[in-house]
C-alpha cells in the first residue's frame, strides 16, 4: 500500500535540470507543477555543462548552415524535419533565457540592450566555436554555462507559487491507469529519502526529464545521477526506445587520480587548443582534415587509437600558446580547477582521455515531447527526437532541451482543459521486507556493470565483445531481481536496476546494427549499410527485459 495520502498535481516532472525546470516554468502560469529530484536539485548534468547553446545569431550564419552541420555530424540518421524545427527555434530559446536573466558572456566592450531578449541584447552576446560547427554560434557563460542556466531557472522556479520543488524523491515507476482499453499515465511511485517509504504522487500529466545513462560506463563526465531512470521507467511502461547504441564519448576529460569526471570543454579546442602526444607531436590531422575541430566521435576514436598504439594512459591538450590573460578570462573555472590540482593551463598541458558523456538515443518522442503512453511526456537527454542521429554535434543538446520543453508546454496547455482529474494510482506492493545485509554485493554489481560496459561496449566494439556483455548483463539482472524480492528498496539499488536495464537496451541495439556509423564503431562491420535506419526496440519484442521488472510493480 502507499504509505501516505497521495499528492495531486496537474503536471509532475521527474528531473530538475534545464529541460525539467524549463517545462515547469512554461507550464506554471496555467497549472500546478511539481518537480522531483532524487537528490539536491543541482545534481543533474545541466549544472556541470561547460560549453553552451548552439543557436543562429550571427549575421554571417544561417539556419541552413546549422542544419547541414547537424545533419553531417549525425551520419545520415538525423531526422531533417526535427533538425529544422529545433534549429529554427534556437534563437527564441536564447531570447527566453535572456528574459529569465541568464548572465551569458558578451563581446568585449559590448553594451547590453535595454530589454532582455531584445535584438541589441542578442547582438551583444559572445559566440564561441566548437567542433564540427562551420560558424561561431555557441552562446555561453564563460566555461560554466550549465551552472548559470540552472541557477537562474532554479531561482525563477523557487519564486513561482505554482511550482513545488521536491528534493530527496526517487522515482520507482510510473503509475498507469487501465480502463476501457485505454492505458494512461496517472502519476509516479516515489521513494521518499526522509521516511524511506513509498508514496504515490498523482498527476494529470507526467514528464520524464531524468537525463541520460552515462553512469553505465566506468569513466564518465556525468554526475552519479545519470542512471537512465526515465528511459527504464518508460520502457517498463511500454514505450519504445530508439538508437540506444549511440553513446557519445567526450574526447577530453581530465586525466587525474583525484578528478575522474571533470570535463574540459570543446570550446577550448575552438579557441585554438591543440591535442598532442607525450612527445609534443600533434596527431589529429592524420585522422581528419578538420584536426582538433573534427566531430566528437572522430576525435574520441583518434585518442583511443593513439593511447592503445603507444601504450599511454592519456594524450594532452595544450592552450598555453594563447595569451595567459585570455585563457584565464575565457576559461576561469577550468583554470581554477586545474590550478588546484597543480596544473597551470596557461603554461602547462592538460592530460586528457575520452569518457562517456551523452546518450544520443532514448524514449521516442515527437516535437511536443509526447511519448507512446497517453499523458506521458519526455524532454532532454532521456529522449530520442531524431535531432542527434548517430552522433550529437556540440551544444545542440541544451538547445533541444528548451525547444522541446516549449513544445511540450504548448501541448499540455491545449489538453489541460479537457484532462480529467488523475485517477487513483494503483497500490504499490507491500514493502515490509528486511534491510539488506549485503551492501558489498550491490557495490560489486555496480563495479561489474560499469567495467563490462567500458570494456565491451565502449568506443570500439566487436560482435564477440557485445555477446559477452549481453551474457554478463543477463546474470546481473537476475541477481538484482532476487535482491529486490528479498530486501527493502533503497536508492542505490533502484539506480542499479534501471541502469542494468538500460545497459541491456544499449547492447541489444548495438548487436542489431551491422555497420559502423557515427558513434557506433564495430570491428566486424566497418562499413556503412546501404540504407541508414534507426534502431527501434519495442518492449513487446523483448519480453526477457520486462518480466523480472514488471513483477515488482
Amino acid at each position: 500500500m502507499t504509505s501516505s495520502p497521495a499528492r495531486k498535481f496537474d503536471l509532475l516532472i521527474v528531473g530538475s535540470g534545464a529541460a525539467g525546470l524549463t517545462l515547469a516554468l512554461r507550464v506554471a502560469p496555467f497549472a500546478k507543477v511539481a518537480v522531483l529530484s532524487k537528490a539536491s536539485l543541482e545534481q543533474g548534468a545541466t549544472f556541470y555543462a561547460q560549453g553552451g547553446i548552439a543557436a543562429v545569431l550571427d549575421e554571417h550564419d544561417s539556419i541552413a548552415s546549422h542544419v547541414e552541420d547537424t545533419m553531417q555530424v549525425g551520419a545520415g540518421l538525423c531526422h531533417r524535419r526535427m533538425v529544422e524545427h529545433v534549429v529554427s527555434h534556437s534563437a527564441a530559446a536564447v531570447e527566453w533565457l535572456l528574459g529569465q536573466g541568464v548572465p551569458f558572456s558578451t563581446k568585449a566592450g559590448a553594451q547590453r540592450g535595454r530589454g532582455a531578449g531584445s535584438e541589441a541584447e542578442l547582438r551583444s552576446l559572445h559566440l564561441a566555436q566548437e567542433g564540427a560547427h562551420s560558424h561561431r554560434r555557441i552562446i555561453h557563460a564563460t566555461d560554466a554555462t550549465g551552472k548559470a542556466i540552472f541557477q537562474t531557472l532554479r531561482q525563477r522556479a523557487q519564486e513561482h507559487a505554482n511550482i513545488d520543488l521536491l528534493e530527496g524523491q526517487t522515482a520507482l515507476d510510473l503509475a498507469i491507469h487501465e480502463a476501457d482499453g485505454r492505458r494512461r499515465c496517472c502519476g509516479v511511485y516515489v521513494l521518499d529519502d526522509a521516511s524511506r517509504k513509498i508514496v504515490a504522487l498523482e498527476a494529470s500529466f507526467v514528464a520524464l526529464a531524468t537525463g541520460g545513462a552515462s553512469k553505465a560506463y566506468l569513466f564518465t563526465t556525468n554526475p552519479d545521477s545519470a542512471s537512465g531512470d526515465g528511459i527504464a521507467m518508460a520502457w517498463r511502461a511500454g514505450c519504445r526506445v530508439a538508437n540506444m547504441e549511440f553513446n557519445q564519448f567526450h574526447p577530453t576529460c581530465l586525466f587525474h587520480p583525484h578528478e575522474r569526471s571533470f570535463l574540459i570543454t570543446e570550446a577550448m579546442r575552438g579557441e585554438g587548443a591543440r591535442l598532442e602526444l607525450a612527445d609534443g607531436s600533434r596527431f589529429m590531422e592524420r585522422f581528419d582534415p578538420r584536426g582538433e575541430l573534427a566531430s566528437r566521435d572522430i576525435v574520441a576514436r583518434a585518442i583511443d587509437h593513439e593511447t592503445k598504439r603507444l601504450g599511454e594512459d592519456c594524450v594532452y591538450l595544450d592552450i598555453s600558446h594563447r595569451p595567459a590573460n585570455f585563457v584565464r578570462e575565457r576559461f576561469p573555472n577550468i583554470h581554477q580547477r586545474c590550478l588546484g590540482l597543480g596544473i597551470d593551463i596557461t603554461r602547462e598541458r592538460i592530460p586528457v582521455v575520452p569518457a562517456a558523456h551523452y546518450t544520443c538515443g532514448g524514449v521516442i518522442i515527437n516535437r511536443a515531447g509526447e511519448t507512446d503512453l497517453e499523458n506521458l511526456y519526455a524532454v532532454g537527454e532521456t529522449t530520442f527526437s531524431g535531432l542527434h542521429g548517430a552522433n550529437r554535434i556540440a551544444s545542440n543538446s541544451l538547445t533541444e532541451c528548451f525547444v522541446i520543453a516549449f513544445g511540450a508546454a504548448e501541448s499540455i496547455r491545449a489538453r489541460i482543459g479537457e484532462a480529467a482529474a488523475p485517477p487513483p494510482a494503483p497500490d504499490w506492493p507491500g514493502d515490509a521486507r528486511a534491510e539488506s545485509g549485503d551492501d558489498i554485493l550491490v557495490s560489486h554489481n555496480w563495479d561489474e556493470l560499469r567495467r563490462c560496459m567500458w570494456d565491451y561496449v565502449g568506443i570500439v566494439r566487436s560482435d564477440s565483445r557485445l555477446g559477452r556483455a549481453e551474457r554478463r548483463l543477463a546474470l546481473l539482472r537476475e541477481e538484482i531481481h532476487e535482491h529486490f524480492q528479498r530486501y527493502r528498496i533503497a536508492r542505490d539499488m533502484l539506480e542499479l536496476r534501471n541502469l542494468t536495464l538500460v545497459a541491456s537496451l544499449i547492447v541489444r541495439s548495438a548487436r542489431a546494427r551491422k555497420e559502423s556509423r557515427g558513434l557506433h564503431f564495430n570491428l566486424d562491420h566497418r562499413g556503412l549499410a546501404p540504407q541508414a535506419r534507426d534502431t527501434i526496440l519495442r518492449p513487446a519484442d523483448h519480453a526477457d527485459l520486462l518480466a523480472d521488472d514488471q513483477s515488482l510493480s
